[in-house]
């Protein structure tokens, strides 16, 4: 198939996915994903690791990611990141994780961003930095997501990583309330009752 067949095909793919009819999806982004494509090997994974269209299975959900995370997808390499760090379909890895997650953060994926974060929050599979973890909370928390936008409010609540900031923490637990986190707004009604904001 020439490129202008190929992204026909995984056009078709994507329609398919978007009615919820993954065997047909699963069947063209397993044609695609075969002939190279790193997109459709990315969604093959993920339709081997939630079941669509096909027994779940995370040993093939992590091999296809890593074939496309190895060609550069973004996407690829954040399931792939994720794969390690859960020890889903290959052994528990922090540094494989940190790996997979800092070349699509550096590609500007923003749950690569978070995850890559919480590592270095937590000292997984790198030397644990505040600062780092913090930057990184921040990069994805522009980008609204969520479990970021409530970890940089932590940060700024506790001062780690940051200086210590009521305001600033209220305005990120407010935008991860926004999206539905209990417990961002739970502890920006303490804050108010603490008399911090």
């Amino acid at each position: 198939m020439n490129q202008d067949e190929l992204d026909k095909k995984f056009k078709e793919a994507r329609n398919f996915d978007n009615r919820a009819e993954y065997g047909k999806a699963f069947v063209i982004f397993k044609a695609l994903a075969e002939e190279g494509h790193a997109e459709a090997q990315y969604y093959l994974g993920h339709y081997y690791f939630m079941g669509y269209g096909v027994p779940r299975d995370s040993v093939k959900a992590a091999e296809w990611n890593r074939k496309g995370a190895e060609q550069g997808n973004r996407n690829a390499q954040t399931a792939l990141g994720n794969c390690y760090y859960d020890g889903e379909g290959v052994e528990l890895d922090y540094a494989q994780a940190v790996k997979w997650f800092t070349k699509a953060a550096e590609q500007e994926d923003l749950n690569a961003q978070y995850h890559l974060g919480d590592c270095y929050f937590n000292g997984e599979g790198v030397v644990q930095d505040y600062v780092k973890a913090a930057e990184l909370f921040r990069k994805a928390a522009e980008q609204n997501h969520d479990d970021a936008q409530k970890s940089l409010g932590f940060c700024y609540d506790q001062g780690i990583g940051v200086p210590q900031d009521y305001a600033k923490a209220a305005e990120w637990y407010a935008k991860a309330a926004d999206w539905g986190h209990a417990d961002a707004e739970e502890r920006l009604d303490e804050l108010r009752k603490e008399g911090k904001i």
